[in-house]
């Protein structure tokens, strides 16, 4: 007795769709085994789950990911390793570059005994530390009131609460 036909449509049940996703990409990983045991192919195969989890199977021919995608773009003409470490390579440059900048920031606002100042940059350090102490007011103070406005609709609250509570007491004494 075989098995009946099954729709092809998203699983709603997540219970479901995990565990149908495991059984289904252990049965795709064994197909792909025996298509490269049986044709003698390479083959790369990467799954990525919902959760973002990476699965992958190569050949025993394919010695690594790399290898496999270099080959790939030899035979393609396309660069996917490349750009993605261009990309890499730029934006380790750009953290780099903003690191440099907050260490120097940080180096300007501490004041070490042992250096000689000179007047110009002690002015400066000075504006910035104004500034600096400037902006955290500002936030305190904004914070402050934020919770002020917080507590007064609290005690607003509250209030017009029990003014119904005299109301219903009073109902309940006009009653009885």
């Amino acid at each position: 007795m075989g098995r009946g036909k099954i729709e092809i449509k998203r699983i709603e049940n997540p219970t479901q769709r995990q565990g149908t996703f495991y059984k289904r990409r252990d049965g795709l990983f064994k197909k792909a085994r025996e298509l490269s045991v049986l044709c003698d192919v390479e083959l790369l195969l990467l799954l990525f789950s919902s959760s973002g989890k990476i699965y992958e199977y190569h050949a025993p021919s394919v010695h690594s990911v790399k290898e496999f995608v270099q080959r790939y773009e030899a035979a393609t003409q396309t660069t996917i390793l490349r750009d993605h470490c261009k990309e890499i390579n730029s934006e380790r440059a750009k953290m780099e570059k903003s690191c440099e900048q907050m260490e120097k920031e940080i180096r300007i606002m501490t004041v070490d005994e042992t250096e000689n100042y000179t007047v110009l940059s002690l002015e400066a350090l000075e504006r910035n530390l104004e500034a600096a102490m400037e902006r955290v007011r500002k936030e305190m103070e904004h914070k402050i009131n934020r919770e002020i406005n917080y507590l007064e609709n609290v005690v607003r609250e509250r209030q017009e609460e029990g003014y119904s509570l005299c109301d219903k007491v009073r109902l309940f004494k006009a009653f009885y």
